[in-house]
């Protein structure tokens, strides 16, 4: 079983955009037997409004792309469709989501460990020229090439 997860993104991409809305990440989980494609979805935030994603974004969101897919026909098996929000303690994926979400706390999980450390949490000071740049706090800023991290994610803060 082939899946053109590029072409799914594209139509995600799509469609969220024809919603007002950024495609935040697609993801494929499970195997051969009804395998979960994962969409996630956001809404910009404007200065004093009420942001996020609502359950209707990913309703209409999710009618759209299974109407596509069943047409474009991406995905040469059943599959389940799932579309939501990328929730408080997000995924950063893309290397505008560093430079977006600077001032938070994060958690990189690094390939290569530095300095004998392959899991840091610190504030986000931003993303210049490949590299994420992190405050560490006592132990000063740091900075880590993109492909060094393997995982990134935002820390709830209460």
């Amino acid at each position: 079983m082939s899946v053109d997860l590029e072409k799914i993104r594209e139509i995600a991409e799509r469609v969220a955009a024809s919603e007002g809305l950024t495609l935040v990440d697609v993801e494929l989980k499970g195997g051969r037997v009804n395998p979960l494609l994962r969409v996630y979805i956001d809404k910009p935030t404007e200065a004093g409004a009420a942001g996020g994603v609502t359950h209707g974004d990913c309703e209409v969101v999710s009618e759209q792309m299974s109407a596509i897919l069943d047409v474009e026909d991406p995905f040469p098996a059943s599959f389940t469709l799932e579309v939501s929000s990328p929730g408080l303690d997000r995924k950063l994926v893309k290397p505008s989501d560093f430079a977006h979400f600077a001032g938070r706390r994060v958690r990189l999980v690094l390939r290569d460990p530095v300095a004998e450390q392959k899991v840091l949490e610190g504030r986000l000071a931003g993303f210049e020229a490949g590299r994420v740049r992190l405050d560490l706090g006592e132990q000063g800023l740091k900075e880590f090439a993109l492909e060094n991290i393997s995982k990134a994610q935002l820390i709830v803060e209460i």
